[in-house]
């Protein structure tokens, strides 16, 4: 049975950790007896050791015939970080100097300002590369669908956790909470940080650092997270920014309670969150599944939340709850 492959991350090939393995269970050996261990050829694992060595996985044993020791493992794997960690610098070192070719040149080509993206699954790898690799802000305009599982929230909590974490503002469109677990979730992020709204979403976006967008390619909503549009610098990105700044303004301050709602006292902060929903323009249906409640015991706190604030209708009474800064 293949054993488990366990420094292929390290470069190290399966010929060779199987005979690196072998050794490190048979104490120091010939070629010949490496080699039975091994299922090889002492010829095989003659030409191995070469590379062996080079990695600093095997030592030669002084005197005759020939015998090879392995390097302890802690030592071992040490030598593969450093030289792997090493190899990562000089790349990184590289990377920066062909930018800098590339900027010296009169400005970006169009084929790289856009970059497409197609599938579903593609979309979402790209979306989390973007907010994994943000290092300042990441600016989201929030409408469904979602090509990321927003039920599996260790995105969240990996983002909050990460040293250096970026800011983050979100504008969430009133359908955005038509979607069951989504005011869950946007409750942890505020918790974890996010400064939300509610506000106008006419596309799906999401900014990284002012350097890179991503929205859908269509403005199909049932193809939204089939294709998706990167951008990179350049004036279109310019106004995507712009536009998001422009929505920001005119957005209203998405407060939200980290406890379950009680609707026999006034006032209390989870009744923002129907204020903010009613704001949204969702029935109380919506709202009562966003809470977890009844519809009767929502409708009973949009009854209560009116006669309180004066407000003639459910709209009228998530305008004067913007009026009175309660969202």
């Amino acid at each position: 049975m293949a054993q488990r492959r366990l420094l292929e991350g390290l470069g190290v090939t399966v010929a060779e950790e199987t005979a690196y393995r072998a050794l490190l269970r048979h104490g120091p050996a010939t070629l010949n007896e490496l080699a039975a261990e091994t299922g090889s050829s002492a010829a095989a694992i003659r030409r191995m050791l070469p590379r062996l060595e080079d990695l600093g996985l095997i030592s030669r044993v002084a005197g005759r015939p020939l015998r090879l020791v392995a390097t302890p493992p802690n030592v071992a794997i040490d030598i593969l970080v450093a030289r792997r960690q090493e190899e990562i610098a000089h790349s990184r070192a590289a990377a920066a100097l062909l930018a800098t070719e590339v900027a010296e040149r009169s400005g970006p080509q169009p084929e790289e300002v856009l970059e497409v993206v197609t599938g579903r699954d593609a979309v979402a790898r790209r979306y989390l590369q973007l907010e994994r690799n943000a290092t300042s802000e990441m600016l989201v305009l929030v409408h469904p669908p979602y090509a990321v599982d927003i039920s599996d929230d260790s995105e969240n909590r990996q983002r909050a956790a990460r040293r250096g974490a970026p800011v983050t503002r979100g504008i969430y469109s009133p359908l955005a909470f038509e979607h069951p677990g989504m005011l869950a979730h946007t409750r942890r992020a505020v918790a974890d940080g996010e400064q939300a709204r509610l506000g106008q979403v006419p596309v799906k976006l999401a900014i990284a650092d002012a350097r890179t967008a991503i929205l859908p390619l269509v403005s199909d909503e049932d193809r939204a997270v089939e294709s998706a549009l990167v951008v990179h610098p350049s004036a279109l990105l310019d106004a995507l920014v712009g536009l998001f700044e422009t929505l920001w303004r005119a957005a209203v301050p998405l407060r939200l309670a980290t406890e379950g709602l009680e609707p026999e006292a006034w006032p209390q902060p989870p009744d923002a969150e129907v204020l903010a929903l009613l704001a949204a323009g969702m029935k109380d249906d919506a709202i009562a599944r966003q809470l977890g409640l009844s519809p009767r015991t929502v409708q009973r706190r949009v009854q209560v939340l009116s006669e309180r604030l004066g407000a003639r209708t459910r709209f009228h009474a998530g305008f004067l709850a913007a009026q009175h800064d309660l969202l």
